[in-house]
């Protein structure tokens, strides 16, 4: 296997396909399952995996007030869960009108990994990325340290 190393990865980062397959799941459900994401590196942090919402099992998904700006990728909106009366608040993040050069995110959402049950890159249980800020997905096939950790804040 080829480890990759997150300091390897680009600033601005970059938006790629991956025909991985990615799962979420929450409240006893597979809320997400797709072979289509998009894959975001940026330097110092682990990848994150973005799932066209045609993947995402929309009955689940409820708009939050929440919202936050990205340099790079524009205006962030929030997504609340709610499978079988179980909730958890902003677990998901979406671009609706990326910036120029992050088009392929629309469409597409984010979860937090700390806060689903578990995710999934092939069948590997992916760990969250360190601290409540990122969204990152750390799997044994990257290399850090990965930023969000205790003393990572100037990185």
């Amino acid at each position: 296997m080829n480890k990759e190393s997150v300091w390897d990865y680009p600033r601005p980062p970059c938006a790629e396909p991956t025909s991985k397959r990615i799962r979420v799941y929450f409240g006893g459900e597979l809320v997400a399952d797709t072979y289509r994401a998009v894959r975001v590196l940026e330097t110092s942090h682990p990848p994150v995996y973005y799932i066209p919402r045609d993947d995402v099992r929309s009955e689940f998904l409820r708009p939050s007030a929440r919202r936050s700006f990205c340099e790079f990728k524009g205006s962030a909106s929030y997504w609340n869960l709610d499978v079988n009366g179980k909730i958890v608040e902003d677990a998901a993040w979406s671009y609706e009108r990326p910036s120029r050069g992050y088009e392929a995110l629309q469409g597409c959402l984010a979860f937090y990994v700390s806060k689903v049950d578990d995710c999934f890159v092939v069948v590997e249980r992916v760990q969250p990325q360190p601290g409540s800020f990122y969204g990152g997905w750390v799997t044994s096939d990257i290399i850090g340290p990965v930023k969000g950790g205790p003393g990572s804040a100037g990185w």
